[in-house]
């Protein structure tokens, strides 16, 4: 039922692994159906590869699919220039790398469009699929890096933002009681829960002191009756689950099926050896948090603790 840190890290990595196992989306966008399916056979093994016809049905998928790593477009297509089609694709898919297929010469369209950083690289018609292939592979790993350097920059933004948010609410409060909600709300976002709650302890017991943050409907604060809350509080260790539903020992409870939990971690808030307060994060779908984010958990918990004996002390 319960799991150790370790143990958490453990199945947050395996769940991050199968997730980077999934085929990156290409999009291929040419209004001859010989090369559009041409390029599909290419890619298919290594891509979940989407096909428009035209621009505006290029735009239309996207707007259903999402984010794509590869856009391959043709240049001269009817109604509208492929370079015409990927300058409308940069505001929404920044970090989405573009390549051009053209079989003529129309070098100012093309100029422009890789001097604006809409286009990649251009190719040639006929394209050689070796060619293509390394273009494609290079641009792959582009798109992942941009990818984890925009993914760092809103962690690091996150993280300043969580922490920022504990000292405030240790500065202002007048009592402990008002800290509670700007705690959870802030760990709630940060963490994109869709629960969150922050109550006091007292004697090693829940007490009724609370802050409760939801990412859409109200949540019931059932944490008396959940097993992994009281062995937090005796073990003043980190407790949870990362995928309830596969967890017999937790799966049958009312509390769960009920809220439609399916993963939670308790987070008891310790100072000098005693157990201030137990913040708990509820995540509908099972946990897929990083190695960064549960030392994150760690660093918070305990800037947690100084705000609330400060306020305390107040």
């Amino acid at each position: 039922m319960e799991n150790s840190i370790p143990e958490i890290e453990t199945i947050c990595r395996q769940l991050m692994s199968l997730e980077r196992r999934k085929k990156a989306k290409m999009l291929v966008v040419d209004d001859e159906p010989d090369n559009l399916d041409l390029l599909y056979r290419t890619f298919r093994r290594d891509f979940q590869v989407l096909k428009a016809e035209s621009g505006i049905q290029a735009l239309e998928v996207l707007a259903t699919e999402g984010e794509v790593a590869v856009i391959i477009s043709d240049q001269r297509m009817p109604e509208m220039k492929g370079t015409e089609f990927l300058s409308k694709t940069v505001p929404q898919f920044p970090d989405t790398v573009r390549i051009i297929l053209t079989g003529f010469t129309d070098i100012e369209d093309l100029v422009d469009a890789i001097n604006s950083g809409q286009v990649y690289k251009y190719i040639t018609k006929p394209w050689d699929p070796l060619e293509l292939k390394a273009v494609v592979q290079r641009a792959t790993e582009t798109y992942e890096l941009l990818k984890q350097r925009t993914e760092e920059l809103r962690r690091a933004n996150a993280q300043m933002a969580l922490l920022s948010t504990i000292v405030q609410v240790a500065q202002v409060a007048t009592a402990v009681e008002e800290s509670l909600e700007p705690i959870a709300i802030a760990f709630g976002e940060n963490f994109a829960a869709d629960g969150c709650i922050l109550q006091l302890v007292a004697n090693n017991s829940l007490n009724s002191a609370q802050g409760i943050y939801s990412a859409d409907s109200p949540i019931e604060n059932w944490l008396t009756e959940d097993p992994l809350v009281k062995e937090a509080i005796v073990s003043k260790q980190i407790q949870g689950s990362v995928n309830i539903p596969a967890d017999p020992d937790l799966s049958a409870l009312n509390h769960y099926t009920a809220s439609g939990i399916q993963a939670h971690l308790v987070i008891p808030i310790i100072y000098r050896d005693h157990v201030l307060a137990i913040l708990s994060m509820q995540w509908k779908k099972p946990c897929q948090l990083r190695e960064d984010e549960i030392k994150l958990i760690h660093l918070s918990a305990q800037q947690v603790a100084l705000a609330l004996t400060s306020t305390q002390a107040v």
